[in-house]
């Protein structure tokens, strides 16, 4: 499905608003609680690192949360062989759904993504859980699906957007 700029915005947009409305909901339960915690782990869900792109790279993740319920990552990933690859880019989480060893999320996130001698940027939001194996409580496991907006094909993109912990990521929380 190709978007023309209009209806691109439109959705970016739409997308916006509702991370917003999201952002003012809370949850009072006893959840895993990563206030003040630093992840270091990857993603691997930019359009730069999917099989179809050669030399594709997934990307160096800092997971930070700020508060209980909010959370931002930057990610970076390059590769410097034939054909040239690299994103750099944040990404935002919104917890609305706490569970001892889950938590749930809302995500927005974007990207300045190169692949095949292409650049353009990519936008992600959706939703999502993270994973915590009892004992192993410093370990996430990441799960998320939703929407991908890109430009690198030369004109706007959409597609849906369905990853596990291979491609969106495991966080190791010191």
């Amino acid at each position: 499905m190709r978007l023309g700029e209009n209806g691109a915005l439109r959705l970016l947009g739409g997308t916006t608003l509702l991370f917003l409305l999201i952002l003012g909901f809370s949850s009072s339960s006893d959840a895993r609680d990563l206030q003040g915690r630093l992840g270091l782990g990857y993603n691997s869900e930019f359009a730069n690192s999917h099989p179809q792109t050669v030399g594709g790279t997934p990307g160096i993740s800092l997971k930070y949360a700020l508060t209980r319920d909010i959370a931002m990552a930057g990610i970076l990933g390059m590769n410097t062989a034939s054909p040239k690859n690299s994103v750099v880019g944040l990404k935002f989480f919104k917890n609305f759904f706490l569970e001892t060893n889950l938590n749930f999320y809302f995500f927005l996130a974007g990207a300045l993504v190169s692949g095949n001698s292409v650049n353009g940027a990519e936008f992600l939001s959706g939703f999502g859980s993270e994973f915590f194996i009892p004992g192993i409580e410093s370990l996430g496991l990441s799960f998320e699906l939703g929407a991908s907006l890109n430009n690198l094909s030369g004109s706007f993109a959409l597609r849906t957007l369905g990853v596990s912990l291979l491609n969106a990521g495991v966080h190791f929380y010191f």
